[in-house]
């Protein structure tokens, strides 16, 4: 009755056991110590990944990742890559998917990122007949299905993990243009009040911070204000977006402005007026240069 069946968890064998294989192994010599601490670490992460296992937020299958590499590489990778125009990021017209080339000479981007697009610098025919106020648009994929859950989840479904994603893939794509003028500062298209406090927190900023870090761009999050409260664009019937959206916008500290080149983050760019009137307002105040970098473009039906 007396004999003991196991240790106990206030036993000093079992609960300083790492604390010696630790020592042990660092008695052994440096490389030991290393090789048992790598160990540990991957033996915490197996149990991590078994307790709590993970899905691709595409496909819904096992993923140590937010998104598996089978949708990264259909979806983001170089086979995804179009042409677009570098304006407004429209698909350029007779560019299919997998088409893109990289243009002679010119830097190529990271393995795994999509790749430059073809026909680099030409313009739409929008973009040549009626200039917007913005000089650049950067987009990591079209906002289609099923690309359009990742903005759908992050913006109405409360999931701000993937955020970090967006950010990544957008960063991945600016970095695979090779050819890219990163501007002086990052700032997102803020929201409304009301809008804020209804939805808790702005998608727009959830991605810019981490854009930010990975392109190591300042952040501005309150370079610019919304000053005045609009009905969502996509619940106003396209002639009206325009009106609906002029003047909602304002910067506070024009010197934070003038002369420089900023950038403006959003989730998904549609028709652009809310990025061209932004891009607009930042030029009013002396902006030198005005480049969107937006997670997914809505392509022209």
């Amino acid at each position: 009755m007396n004999d003991k069946i196991g240790a106990t968890a206030g036993d000093p064998a079992t609960s300083t056991a790492p604390d010696a294989a630790l020592a042990a192994a660092a008695a052994a010599g440096p490389a030991c110590g290393a090789r048992l601490r790598a160990l540990l670490r991957h033996s915490a992460r197996g149990l991590l990944r078994h307790l709590l296992p993970s899905a691709c937020a595409l496909c819904g299958g096992d993923s140590d990742d937010a998104l598996c590499a089978g949708c990264a590489a259909q979806f983001f990778g170089p086979a995804a890559a179009i042409a677009r125009c570098p304006r407004c990021a429209n698909p350029l017209p007779g560019q299919a998917s997998g088409a893109v080339e990289a243009t002679a000479g010119a830097p190529q981007g990271r393995p795994g990122a999509p790749g430059r697009t073809a026909m680099a610098g030409q313009l739409c025919g929008v973009c040549l007949t009626a200039p917007p106020a913005f000089d650049r648009t950067l987009a990591a994929a079209d906002y289609a299905l099923p690309v359009d859950q990742l903005v759908l989840q992050l913006k109405f479904g409360h999931r701000l993990a993937l955020a970090p994603l967006c950010a990544r893939l957008l960063r991945d794509a600016v970095l695979a243009e090779g050819n890219v003028a990163l501007p002086a500062l990052l700032c997102p298209v803020p929201l409304g009040p009301r809008r804020l406090a209804g939805r808790g927190y702005n998608q727009a900023l959830e991605i810019a911070r981490p854009l930010a870090r990975g392109l190591g761009i300042a952040l501005a999050p309150r370079l610019l204000q919304r000053v005045r409260e609009t009905a969502a664009q996509s619940s106003v019937a396209p002639e009206r977006r325009q009106q609906n959206i002029a003047g909602a916008f304002a910067v506070p500290d024009a010197a934070l402005v003038a002369g420089r080149h900023i950038g403006v983050v959003d989730d998904v760019m549609t028709s652009g007026r809310t990025l061209n009137e932004v891009a607009a307002t930042l030029k009013r105040h002396g902006a030198a240069r005005v480049s969107n970098f937006v997670f997914a473009r809505t392509p022209p039906h």
